[in-house]
């Protein structure tokens, strides 16, 4: 555990959790720090297969911490660009780490909460979550997560939601694809943990090429590059041990070895 956050590594999987419940998980620059460090980390290690990003008490996150947000109001242009430079660098961490992240997504999801659910490849929300990109109701914009936020909710969404700064629920979430699942609260972990089950059953490089195939491939136009590009991504899979054993292991019947 570090002064924020509650990590636990077991086995294959890494959980992450803000722990700061007493202000639902409001993060300050203490927080981007050790979030930064953390997923670059875990990044490296060779035997973790998932990262569960999640958060303790009544929200996952409900955005910026309001003693951090006095700290800052008399910060010049400079200290400005610095302080954000540091959260887009945290949420880079998040997003390009090659390891699949799941997030799990209770309470309050607000502002720069946004953008840590943003950057997750995987979201499960517990009915009765509320989001908000609430920026626009101080003056400020969705700048640094706006990246992230624009490719999970898409073009048309984040027209609206980016300048009526309103809540909206998990239904809604899901019903924009910013949110996969949705379920009853009791049953968040256990929606979780079938989706961590999945990933982890599958080839661990196969894993991290298809979330590289997804990051390097979407929204490109389909040119006869990008299509010899796919051709050689495949035949490298096909030709690594890891993909012979799996092909073997279904032609065969049986379980690949790294189950």
């Amino acid at each position: 555990m570090t002064t924020t956050l509650d990590i636990n590594t077991e086995g294959r999987i890494a959980r992450v959790y803000l722990n700061r419940p007493e202000v639902r998980n409001a993060f300050n620059d203490g927080v981007i720090t050790e979030l930064a460090d953390t997923f670059t980390r875990l990044a490296q290690d060779p035997d973790l297969r998932a990262i569960v990003l999640g958060g303790h008490g009544k929200a996952f996150c409900a955005g910026a911490d309001l003693a951090w947000m006095r700290s800052m109001a008399d910060y010049d242009w400079d200290q400005n660009r610095a302080d954000a430079t540091r959260l887009a660098e945290m949420l880079w961490a998040i997003h390009s780490c090659p390891l699949p992240v799941i997030g799990r997504i209770h309470g309050d999801c607000y502002a720069g909460g946004m953008g840590l659910a943003a950057a997750c490849d995987v979201l499960v929300a517990a009915d009765g979550a509320h989001f908000c990109l609430s920026e626009a109701r101080l003056g400020l914009l969705p700048a640094t997560i706006s990246p992230y936020v624009l490719r999970a909710m898409g073009e048309q969404a984040a027209r609206r939601y980016f300048v009526t700064a309103e809540r909206f629920s998990a239904a809604q979430a899901r019903g924009l694809g910013f949110v996969h699942e949705v379920v009853a609260p009791e049953a968040l972990d256990a929606k979780v943990d079938e989706i961590v089950a999945l990933v982890v059953a599958n080839g661990p490089a196969a894993v991290k090429a298809c979330k590289r195939l997804v990051h390097d491939f979407a929204n490109r136009e389909i040119t006869p590059e990008l299509r010899a590009e796919t051709a050689r991504r495949i035949a490298d899979a096909r030709a690594s041990d890891e993909g012979r054993e799996g092909v073997q292991a279904f032609l065969n019947k049986r379980e690949p070895a790294w189950r």
